[in-house]
């Protein structure tokens, strides 16, 4: 069993009472283990039909939450083509709560690694806004990682403090999730550095920083939306306490829901989460909208001529920043911060030439694009950047899709298929 600090057992305690000895037992247990099946490519049924991953169970508070059984649920051919996300079964909780739509204007303040904010996008179904922000720069490349492979078409991804989103985004978002940096007491089990760096100091300073990233989530979120705060801890200052709080220094919000997993209650590692709705009628919103620009003649030939002989579907909204071409959702905002992801990131010019991104191959499926259907052999070597030989009539770049799936891009040239999936992704 982990061991775990004497002055957070006491305060688990207190909390807890006669419930503290399960409590304590549950660390006896191994983590739970889960992932998310991702609708944007593959339903539910047809994907436990597949068995793509075996699973134990459902997760009661997600739909499309599953229990499994496995060491390497992140080394799969299915995990690299993006049809399922491992997440923590209780961090599946907050989400849900928000009830997103298609069309509405979503922001995850804190995403990094992009759980809850993926999640998110699937609700949506490609259609709104969603800005997933991290402060990071390297775990804001890892949620952009993310959102490439589960191949959502509609996401923002964002480097910035919370201060600087609430500035560009002023009264914008029809619903925000918070997903707050905590003191992890929910992560002990998972994250052995998560037990030495807790205080009681350390749940204090995580309070103050809390506050200040509510504040600006207030100021983004339009009058009449809604708001998710959760976290990974049972620290009450940082979960009811924090809200109370809130509430008492914005008279305009009400609670509507709030939940509180333990690891004694329920199959997952504990969480919390609270959804609050901001009261009345909002005003005009001053956030203007991107106009795509994609003016350079050469790039527009190159592309269309990339379109019309490797798609067979066509992108709108083209926008061209630098070397790099984006496909813009509908209604984009301007944002005026630090982007690493603006809509679908389609490709790059080099000399004239348009190269597709890996982005683009993991967001279309099989029937929109020319493709090179594989084995699971095949497969494997393909993600472990290996080529592999195909028919010597093929020729230009192919989307590699197993069983109907993308995995990445290939270049065929006399009976070889030369292999353009990105080293960062590589298994």
């Amino acid at each position: 069993m982990i061991e775990l600090p004497e002055k957070f057992l006491s305060r688990m305690k207190e909390l807890l009472g006669e419930r503290f000895g399960e409590f304590l037992a549950s660390y006896e247990r191994k983590p739970s283990k889960a992932i998310r099946v991702n609708t944007l490519k593959i339903g539910v049924d047809e994907f436990l039909r597949a068995s793509f991953m075996p699973v134990t169970g459902q997760v009661p508070w997600e739909k499309n939450g599953f229990y499994v059984d496995g060491e390497k649920a992140g080394k799969t051919i299915a995990h690299a083509a993006g049809l399922y996300y491992v997440q923590e079964p209780s961090a599946m909780c907050a989400a849900p709560l928000l009830g997103v739509k298609g069309g509405e204007r979503v922001l995850d303040m804190c995403s990094a690694p992009g759980g809850k904010g993926t999640q998110l996008a699937q609700a949506m179904g490609g259609e709104g806004i969603i800005v997933l922000n991290e402060i990071n720069f390297s775990r804001a490349k890892i949620l952009s990682r993310n959102v490439e492979r589960l191949g959502i078409r509609n996401a923002i991804v964002t480097c910035a403090p919370p201060e600087r989103i609430a500035g560009a985004f002023e009264g914008y978002f029809d619903k925000i999730i918070v997903d707050a940096p905590c003191s992890g007491e929910g992560m002990f089990k998972k994250e052995e550095n998560a037990v030495g760096e807790w205080s009681e100091t350390a749940v204090l300073s995580c309070v103050a920083r809390q506050k200040q990233i509510l504040k600006s989530a207030d100021r983004a979120l339009r009058q009449g939306g809604e708001m998710v705060y959760s976290t990974c801890t049972f620290s009450r200052e940082e979960d009811e306490g924090q809200i109370e709080d809130f509430l008492s220094e914005n008279s305009g919000y009400e609670v509507e829901k709030s939940v509180k997993l333990y690891p004694h209650e329920c199959e997952g590692e504990g969480h919390f989460a609270a959804l609050l709705k901001k009261t009345g009628e909002g005003g005009d919103c001053c956030v203007r909208a991107c106009k795509p620009t994609f003016a350079d003649k050469k790039a527009v030939a190159a592309y269309e001529q990339f379109e019309k002989s490797c798609l067979k579907t066509r992108f709108e909204r083209l926008h061209l920043v630098g070397d790099t071409l984006f496909s813009l959702p509908q209604d984009c905002p301007q944002v005026g911060l630090q982007t690493l992801r603006l809509g679908l990131r389609l490709g790059t010019f080099k000399n004239s030439r348009f190269e597709p991104d890996h982005s683009l191959a993991m967001a279309v499926r099989a029937e929109e694009a020319d493709c090179i259907e594989v084995d699971g052999a095949t497969a494997l070597s393909y993600l472990a950047g290996n080529t592999f030989p195909c028919a010597p009539s093929l020729s230009g770049w192919k989307v590699v899709t197993y069983k109907n799936f993308p995995l990445g891009w290939c270049k065929a040239v006399g009976g070889v298929a030369k292999n353009h999936l990105p080293k960062g992704v590589r298994i």
